[in-house]
């Protein structure tokens, strides 16, 4: 096998959830996703797509009715003056995370330099090694449990031999979340470089500031449609749909035909019937969206106080995501992340995931910190976990 397969590691997640699956006494918090059902008329949609015997192929990039919806969906998110989105803008994918890895097939040789904003979901930093690319990292830092950019340090990063930025904001695990004059000073930078920036912005509507557009700033907001610009989107998140596989991206109109050739060597297509199900949702997003976010927000408001008053814990409130990311301060007794997650699963019975699983060649201030997803159907079960994990730290 290719050294650059040999090499990849294991999910540290996944070796903390190894840990606890099976285990009914255990309150499981690792995973990135809501222990809420797919609406019904989602699934619905899915039923009758099958029901009418679409079981056959189509179209590499999606179902053009779902790419036109797509596109005016992304449109009606842009700020005003934003180029809109056409369709011819816009592929399908068997989910956000083969978005992402078509988007790094489609940009990155082997010995290409990419740049990631870390901490951060550990496939996005796999990828492009994958490809046989050198992968260096630009780590926020935490300052009073917010994690914050030097933003200086990122663009003296990047320089004309830097073939991608990779960056994710809303930010999985912090809740980080880029701001406009950041997202332009990375924009101009890049056209300055030649350097392509792939935004991965699944967490775009799970945002919890004040927002005149109801999401989080975008790339896209502010790009030309031809800037060298790939944005991963996906269902999963804000649609309840992280067991679909359905996601899409967006990405200059001259890239699209030959994404398509890719989509081809990679899945063909996503299945129809889940197309139908992804069409369901985007027409029916004034009423999904807005409770997924206002619950998520009751569930935030809910964990974050918690935490904050149990000794030896800091945490401070993000601004958008599902994620509680959280440092035990006692260095001394809590140094690797991923043994302290594997010790809770078995001592406390509290599911959560590493902080060291979302660094590359894990950082020391990686160390020590552990992330709660809190989309959570719910609430007493993140009091009851708070109080498991509080009385964990009392022995």
């Amino acid at each position: 096998m290719r050294q650059a397969v040999l090499n990849l590691e294991e999910s540290m997640i996944r070796q903390v959830a190894n840990a606890g699956m099976g285990r009914r006494d255990v309150l499981k918090f690792w995973f990135g996703e809501s222990d809420e059902v797919t609406p019904a008329f989602i699934r619905e949609a899915a039923a009758a797509s099958l029901q009418q015997g679409e079981t056959f192929y189509a179209q590499n990039l999606g179902l053009p009715e779902l790419r036109e919806a797509i596109a005016a969906y992304a449109t009606g998110l842009r700020a005003a003056g934003a180029a809109a989105i056409d369709a011819g803008r816009i592929a399908v994918t068997s989910g956000g995370v083969n978005a992402l890895m078509l988007a790094v097939q489609a940009l990155v040789d082997a010995g290409d330099e990419v740049v990631a904003v870390t901490p951060v979901w550990p496939n996005l930093t796999a990828q492009p090694a994958i490809m046989g690319a050198l992968v260096k990292c630009v780590s926020l830092r935490p300052v009073s449990g917010q994690w914050q950019l030097d933003l200086s340090e990122l663009l003296e990063a990047i320089t004309p031999r830097t073939k991608l930025l990779i960056v994710n904001a809303p930010n999985n695990p912090t809740g980080w979340t880029l701001s406009r004059s950041e997202q332009q000073a990375i924009l101009q930078h890049c056209r300055r470089a030649g350097t392509w920036i792939l935004a991965d912005e699944v967490y775009e509507r799970l945002y919890f500031e004040s927002s005149p557009n109801g999401c989080a700033p975008s790339f896209l907001d502010i790009a030309l449609p031809d800037d060298r610009l790939v944005v991963a989107q996906s269902f999963s998140k804000s649609f309840l749909m992280t067991g679909w596989r359905l996601g899409w991206l967006v990405m200059p109109p001259a890239m699209t035909l030959h994404m398509g050739k890719l989509i081809e060597f990679n899945t063909s297509c996503a299945p129809v019937f889940i197309q139908r199900a992804g069409l369901a949702a985007i027409q029916g997003a004034a009423q999904i969206t807005p409770q997924v976010l206002s619950h998520l927000k009751a569930c935030r408001d809910t964990l974050i106080p918690l935490l904050q008053a149990v000794p030896g814990v800091q945490v401070a409130a993000p601004k958008g995501g599902m994620y509680a990311f959280f440092r035990l301060q006692d260095q001394a007794r809590f140094g690797d992340s991923l043994a302290t997650a594997k010790r809770l699963v078995v001592e406390a019975g509290l599911g959560l995931a590493p902080g060291n699983a979302f660094m590359v060649n894990p950082q020391p201030e990686a160390q020590g910190w552990l992330r709660w997803c809190f989309a959570s159907r719910d609430l007493a079960r993140l009091g009851q976990g708070v109080d498991r994990l509080e009385r964990w730290l009392g022995t």
